[in-house]
């Protein structure tokens, strides 16, 4: 066994100089043949203000009020919230369904955070009511969404 690994170790590394080598080569050659010292505009990472500010124009952001209440207006409390939505850079940077679970408090409402505009889907759950989902389209800073519940149906 030992007499195979002194046989190959030469070899071995040769292989990995000459490929260490052969990458860095391309990089060096690059930079003494433009000519210039200083890097130009497409060569210079962009600044954190340009980051933040092409994030911001790519996905506004909204703040939602949802108040949940049953035919009559009056405030169903603790119901459970789900708000979900799109967001990018999932596998392979396809859109992935970011979800945000609340409660309502006394007065039936929620104050969701930011949320980037665009489909959102709603869905409330609370005890002895039906079931509510429905998709949004949210286009501004701050919306509210008043949401009724039905009362379930009686079997008998």
């Amino acid at each position: 066994m030992k007499l195979q690994f002194r046989v190959w170790r030469p070899f071995l590394v040769l292989c990995m100089s000459a490929a260490i080598g052969a990458s860095a080569c391309p990089t060096v050659s690059a930079a003494q043949s433009s000519g210039n010292d200083q890097p130009g505009a497409q060569d210079r990472p962009a600044s954190k203000d340009e980051k933040k500010a092409d994030k911001s124009q790519d996905s506004a952001m909204a703040r939602l009020r949802i108040r949940v209440s049953d035919n009559k207006d009056k405030p169903i409390g603790n119901a459970s919230v789900y708000v979900r939505f799109n967001e990018s850079g999932g596998l392979f940077h396809k859109d992935k369904l970011a979800e945000l679970n609340f409660k309502t408090n006394q007065d039936g409402s929620v104050k969701v955070p930011e949320v980037p505009q665009g489909k959102i889907l709603i869905q409330v759950i609370a005890t002895g009511w039906h079931t509510f989902g429905r998709w949004y389209d949210v286009n501004q800073d701050e919306q509210s969404i008043e949401i009724k519940l039905d009362p379930p149906t009686r079997w008998y």
